[in-house]
């Protein structure tokens, strides 16, 4: 856990590059372009690269060294963030959308291969500790991202805002490779990829699935989880903007300040929750029900309430986010280590598309529906998935129980009329010979 936590500060300052760059290339490529198609089209591209590398992710993760994978990746997007910079002014908007390709396919890679990792970083008793140290450094790095992303470009300009994405890769490529860090299991190190094309058909994702529906399931509602956390991202400046004209951004900045610090206590509470007893996760229960109360908060927010009940909506939704995330990954993470990688590369793609997807029907939405109504549509969509997923896990619960006890009370009412019945043959007595009396023994053993 030392060293983790050290990973973890290096991961966090990649991720904080990462949220300051969204807000400003989005910016820059609008001011270099002049064209809002052109700011659509990169985040397009990012977007579809993220969905296509989720596969190709896997695959190499199953085959290669995750931790020369994690450094490949962060190196290799500080070179292209150094290649903008030096690029001249005429090639800079070409070089935009191979810069779109690159962050989109390396931050998949990088977080698929970090996510696989864990067990094998810190062992499987400690990962659910991991998570939520993960998932709390990147939330941390996310309000700070976001929080200082407006002053950096006004301040300092986009070169210093894409400088600091640059470095930030940096210190995250020296931080893994300082670490003394094993990252693949003892048996998949020794194998290493001499057999990496025969292994997909052995041990692909697909057949760990087949095995376990309720991972499958699971994958699903994260989808669904996707497409709505797309639609109150986009209905959220247009809702803003109705509540104050004058202030459009005041309710977007209380909603993801709230939320945020709803999503950090719960993943600190878990953390603590499971430094007791050795616990492996909240489990598909809490999952399923956290992924309800989230997508019903999110909804509420924009039930047009006083700002005090949606703030405290915000919260929650934030904390049932910050539950159902780290029940989801730990969850992931208890499958065998040859299959995980191949495992979370289909979790990325699955949830990019889900997002991707609930973009483009949000904003087509949005021009003919109120943002509530299109959140509660999305959103709605989740929760019905969600509490079938809930409704199933208690089936099998039940099923199991009565299965368990149709398996053990045949054997026994078996067993008793054996020892009932298997007397009676011995007790038929034969023809009698002599005509004594029954003795006290006899008369027992027949009854």
């Amino acid at each position: 856990m030392r060293h983790f936590r050290l990973l973890v500060v290096g991961n966090g300052v990649s991720a904080y590059g990462s949220y300051l760059n969204m807000v400003a290339l989005n910016v820059f490529i609008y001011e270099v372009t002049d064209s809002a198609l052109a700011a659509g089209i990169f985040m397009a591209v990012r977007l579809l690269t993220s969905v296509v590398s989720g596969f190709v992710s896997g695959r190499l993760v199953s085959a290669y060294d995750r931790k020369r994978l994690m450094v490949g990746a962060d190196l290799t997007q500080c070179v292209a963030m150094v290649a903008l910079l030096i690029a001249p002014d005429a090639g800079r908007a070409g070089l935009l959308y191979v810069l779109a390709v690159v962050t989109g396919f390396c931050s998949t890679l990088s977080g698929v291969s970090l996510r696989s990792a864990i067990p094998e970083i810190v062992g499987p008793e400690l990962r659910l500790r991991a998570n939520s140290l993960l998932a709390t450094g990147r939330s941390l790095a996310m309000i700070a991202g976001f929080a200082s992303a407006g002053v950096v470009v006004a301040q300092l300009g986009y070169v210093a805002a894409i400088s600091l994405d640059a470095a930030s890769f940096a210190v995250s490529a020296s931080v893994l490779l300082s670490l003394p860090l094993r990252t693949r299991g003892e048996k998949e190190a020794a194998d290493g990829a001499a057999d990496a094309g025969e292994k997909p058909r052995r041990l692909g994702a697909m057949l760990l699935l087949r095995a376990t529906p309720v991972l499958a399931v699971m994958i699903v509602v994260r989808a669904a989880d996707g497409l709505g956390s797309s639609s109150h991202n986009v209905a959220l400046p247009v809702y803003s903007s109705s509540l104050d004209p004058s202030h459009p951004a005041t309710f977007v900045s209380q909603f993801w300040a709230t939320w945020a610090i709803g999503n950090i206590v719960m993943q600190q509470v878990i953390g603590r929750w499971a430094g007791r007893g050795g616990r492996q996760g909240p489990g598909e229960r809490a999952f399923a029900i956290g992924a309800c109360v989230m997508s019903a908060a999110f909804i509420v927010v924009f039930a047009g309430l006083p700002t005090g009940v949606a703030v405290a909506a915000a919260l929650v939704a934030g904390m049932a986010d910050g539950l159902t995330e780290i029940a989801y990954v730990t969850r992931l993470q208890a499958a065998p280590d040859e299959q995980r990688g191949r495992l979370f590369g289909l979790s990325a793609s699955v949830e990019n598309t889900g997002f991707g997807l609930g973009m483009l029907v949000s904003g087509a939405l949005l021009d003919l529906y109120s943002p509530l109504t299109v959140v509660g549509l999305l959103h709605g969509f989740a929760i019905v998935l969600c509490a079938g997923m809930f409704v199933v896990l208690i089936r099998q619960a039940r099923s199991g129980k009565s299965a368990a006890g149709h398996d053990t009370t045949p054997k026994a009412a078996g067993a008793e009329a054996e020892t009932k019945t298997e007397p009676k043959p011995e007790a038929k007595p034969e023809p009698p010979v002599r005509q004594d009396p029954p003795s006290v023994e006899s008369e027992a053993e027949a009854r």
